[in-house]
């Protein structure tokens, strides 16, 4: 490209300002920003110090200027937008849930594919350092073979029933929060380390707030509501605990909650082969346990000329220096925007594309036809 790239993003709240600051990290210029209505794009725009809000999706689709869309709102516009931003032959980088609906996420790809378009889903949590260091690990043969995948993904955000977001409803946030929302990072990490496959899940899925008190106004992400309130019904969970089954034969469990006090964003995921394990968590993400049973097990602290080349290619900052939540975003952009450069996916993305989205879609069904029937359910083929 004889020009600098240039980007817009859709949507202005909590992880829509996350995409802008990667970006400007990266130099990638913003060329605007389009809110859920006018008033809050400019609003973005004008906090943001970005030139321009866009009146509406059209708008942005017709400035000629715009090479990648990021699309970040609510999960239950996706589909439509990400479809309409191929159709105009922009890359596009779309938060997760890809989709509320297996089958919308299988045409995404489609479309994306046939168009020839850079397409990736935005699972971030794989490009931490350490998270990277893991996979390598298990690839160069030192885990050894996988036997069992455990963790969990905590967080408070919606312990009291007064508490309040979009994605509590289920005609916005799909018809999955605990496992959509959280449950999708988990899930796509672990097989990214692994290099496994999910083959079938046995699901759980407890609502411990049936009904919570909505705010008549908006409530933006992580913020407490307050002032009057209106009673509402929820049909989606706030804790799921899930046995998986991976192909070629290794186990795992997940537990996740919305409802744990003091965790805030705490994902584990703790890998055990057969010579060595890994353990990781993203709360503190410069630190990758090794664990061995014939010598003392290592707490390995990120230093990048310790790391494998992978993770090499996923940190900036010296060792010391800790790198966190905004920085795992820049590097996912980073693999991203190389590609767009060229103007085209490479033959093997090393970021997770929309092929990852629907393969979370797919568990999703899963995950939803174990809970209803109480037994195993296999993960179709996509």
């Amino acid at each position: 490209m004889d020009r600098p790239i240039r980007a817009a993003v859709v949507g202005t709240g909590f992880i829509g300002a996350v995409h802008i600051d990667a970006l400007r990290r990266l130099g990638i210029e913003i060329a605007g920003v389009l809110g859920s209505s006018p008033e809050r794009g400019r609003l973005c725009s004008t906090d943001l110090g970005i030139p321009h809000a866009y009146a509406s999706l059209a708008e942005l689709l017709a400035d000629d200027r715009v090479d990648v869309v990021h699309i970040t709102s609510p999960n239950s516009e996706h589909a439509a937008q990400a479809h309409a931003v191929i159709a105009a032959g922009k890359h596009i980088v779309c938060e997760k849930p890809l989709a509320t609906s297996s089958e919308d996420a299988r045409s995404l790809l489609a479309a994306a594919e046939a168009a020839g378009l850079v397409h990736c889903v935005n699972f971030n949590q794989r490009f931490y350092p350490q998270a990277q260091e893991m996979a390598s690990r298990v690839r160069d043969g030192s885990v050894g073979a996988i036997r069992l995948l455990s963790g969990s993904y905590l967080q408070d955000w919606l312990l009291a029933d007064t508490d309040w977001n979009w994605r509590l409803d289920a005609a916005i946030g799909g018809p999955l929060r605990a496992v959509g929302d959280i449950g999708s990072h988990w899930l796509d990490l672990a097989s990214f380390v692994s290099d496994l496959r999910v083959e079938s899940v046995l699901a759980e899925l407890i609502t411990v707030h049936p009904i919570r008190h909505a705010p008549v106004g908006p409530v933006a992400t992580f913020a407490s509501a307050s002032g009057d309130t209106v009673p509402h019904q929820i049909s989606t969970e706030d804790i799921a605990l899930l046995l998986v089954r991976y192909a070629g034969g290794a186990r795992g469990s997940l537990t996740l909650s919305q409802v744990s006090p003091g965790r805030k964003n705490r994902l584990w995921l703790e890998v055990d082969g057969s010579q060595d394990a890994l353990a990781w968590c993203n709360e503190t993400p410069d630190e990758l346990w090794i664990g061995h049973r014939g010598r003392a097990s290592e707490l390995s602290q990120r230093d990048p000329s310790l790391l494998s080349p992978l993770a090499q290619q996923s940190t900036w900052h010296p060792g010391g220096h800790a790198e966190g939540f905004p920085d795992s975003f820049r590097a996912l952009y980073h693999a991203v925007y190389a590609d767009v450069a060229t103007g085209h996916p490479s033959p093997g993305p090393t970021y997770p594309t929309f092929a990852d989205g629907l393969t979370q879609a797919l568990i999703g069904d899963a995950v939803l036809a174990s809970a209803t029937s109480g037994t195993w359910a296999p993960v179709n083929a996509s």
